[in-house]
């Protein structure tokens, strides 16, 4: 069936093409390769950091050289590579010897998610809790008087624990699990957490028959572990038109996508694993961006340079154009305005419906961008932040537009493949923005206006918020504040961008979603205090929702 959907579209668009002019359907047929490689099975969802990746990028380094755009990356390249915390692991190095036995690590011990790094030897008798020595800790009582207990966290009393441990003189804490209640306990590679004062180490149910059946024994023991950052790197595709302006436009469009669903941020509720292609989100972008080079390289429109970028790293919160933003290959203070395409390949036929992003961020374009339109019916978002890439320029005072052709059911799914894609209906977006850019041409730097904030969450049923943007690429415990809303309660008590946030009256958090959790406890005209980090000091505000 899908074959066939495939064949009616292609006719369907092929018959429609015929009435283009040629140049028109040059550029129809350009963005279905373009999207038809992009979206192939074969570069397996885009995923940042990943072999489809590479495949991906060049392929458009190589659009980028054959258009005689010049390399605009590190070391004379077109590419920008940035570092992705891709979670923890445990080095291998790490071991846990008793008596001699070198137990398996992940299968018969492992440390918790939160235990330091730390080496130890000693000789303890199982059976003592004696001060400046490892203790061993059976969670049976704890797990069954709890099991039917809600709101019971065993990771938060196993932390209690150790730390009322240590206090006590416990070196480490060895913990195991007797009873037929499943614990659940696992390594968290994923897990941002603030690592206690003494290691805590679980051992399976299998290693403590095997190798502590005796617990009046003596143990001679060796303990180290390592845990460890692991990394991934993205990379942006970045190229560049040089007409030796004063000011540069910045075209972009992120080319990654969801690869397996490995990071987590599909919306397919299915339980089999499979290729996110983004044909749409975000191929479609890429490809249009691609052509928009073509286009702006043969123009006349000389009072500008351009720097197009395909940025890596957008679905896990706009990794590649903050690094660009903050590592930028041409002066920021230079940029004119950007220019965002994220999702344009979803046009209807039926509505022409067409949301422009950032119409606030500069007055002319109030003066320039009309909601008539002959062909589509537009839909004008005046804030200057969003969840695409234009974000990260306009927290730097840039102007932004954002183009986008909305929202379709196959949306962060499987299903979002090249045969869906109206590529006549991409082709009227890219005219609308070249018709765009010729009419700045001759108007100078635009002038820069601050607008309002999308709040964070988006569909969420949030009832209050505190006005901070996060600092998705943030890899410590918390929540980096990359940005202030005006206005907002964050903003009126002092909260600065840089700030790290740690909690929220009693809640901790150590992530977004945590903090995102904790938020979704409050009412409008709760009170309450928040903590935070601002370098080496802790700072406390009292707030009102």
């Amino acid at each position: 069936m899908k074959y066939f959907l495939f064949f009616f579209l292609s006719l369907f668009q092929f018959s429609y093409a015929q009435k283009l002019k040629k140049a028109d359907r040059a550029v129809v047929n350009n963005l279905q390769a373009h999207v038809g490689y992009l979206a192939d099975d074969k570069l397996e969802g885009r995923r940042a950091g990943s072999a489809g990746e590479k495949a991906a990028y060049e392929y458009i380094i190589g659009e980028f050289a054959k258009t005689g755009l010049l390399p605009k990356g590190d070391d004379g390249t077109f590419l920008q590579a940035f570092e992705i915390n891709d979670g923890r692991f445990i080095n291998p190095s790490s071991h846990l010897i008793i008596n001699g036995n070198d137990l398996i690590l992940n299968k018969e011990f492992f440390p918790l998610t939160f235990c330091p790094n730390q080496s130890l030897e000693a000789t303890s008798a199982m059976a003592l809790q004696e001060s400046g020595e490892p203790w061993f800790w059976d969670m049976k009582e704890l797990l069954e008087t709890n099991k039917n207990n809600p709101h019971f966290d065993l990771e938060d009393a196993i932390k209690t624990k150790a730390e009322d441990s240590k206090k006590k003189g416990s070196t480490s804490l060895f913990i195991y699990n007797s009873s037929a209640i499943n614990d659940e306990l696992k390594f968290e590679t994923k897990a941002k957490t603030i690592s206690i004062s003494i290691p805590v180490v679980y051992i399976s149910k299998a290693a403590k028959e095997k190798y502590l059946k005796d617990e009046t024994a003596t143990l001679d023991i060796k303990l180290k572990i390592l845990v460890e950052e692991k990394k991934r790197y993205g990379h942006n595709v970045i190229g560049f038109i040089d007409n030796n302006a004063a000011t540069t436009v910045v075209i972009g469009a992120h080319y990654d996508h969801l690869g397996y669903n490995e990071d987590h941020n599909s919306l397919y509720s299915g339980t089999d694993i499979q290729i996110h292609n983004g044909a749409d989100d975000n191929a479609s972008g890429t490809a249009a961006i691609i052509e928009m080079s073509k286009m702006l390289k043969a123009s006349k429109f000389r009072n500008n340079n351009y720097l197009v970028i395909s940025f890596s790293g957008e679905e896990l919160g706009l990794f590649g154009s903050k690094y660009f933003t903050e590592h930028p290959s041409i002066d920021l203070a230079t940029a004119n305005y950007m220019i965002n395409m994220d999702m344009v390949g979803r046009l209807s036929d039926s509505t022409h419906g067409l949301t422009i992003g950032g119409y606030g961020t500069s007055p002319l374009w109030g003066e320039i961008l009309t909601a008539s339109d002959k062909f589509f019916s537009i839909k004008f978002d005046s804030s200057g932040s969003g969840p695409s890439d234009h974000t990260s320029f306009y927290r730097k005072d840039i102007p932004v537009l954002f183009f986008f052709t909305g929202l379709h059911s196959d949306y962060h799914k499987p299903g979002d493949d090249a045969d869906k894609i109206n590529y006549t209906g991409e082709l009227q977006v890219i005219k609308y923005i070249y018709k765009l850019i010729e009419a700045t041409n001759k108007k100078g730097k635009l002038a820069f206006t601050k607008t309002r904030e999308m709040a964070m969450g988006g569909k969420t049923s949030f009832k209050v918020t505190l006005g901070i943007m996060p600092d998705y690429t943030f890899s410590g415990a918390g929540v980096r504040v990359d940005g202030v809303s005006e206005g907002k309660t964050a903003q009126k008590v002092g909260i600065k961008t840089g700030d790290v946030l740690i909690q929220l009256g009693d809640h901790h958090f150590t992530d977004v979603q945590t903090y995102m959790e904790a938020l979704s406890k409050f009412k409008k005209g709760d009170a309450t205090k928040v903590k935070l980090k601002r370098g080496n000091e802790e700072l406390s505000f009292d707030i009102v929702f």
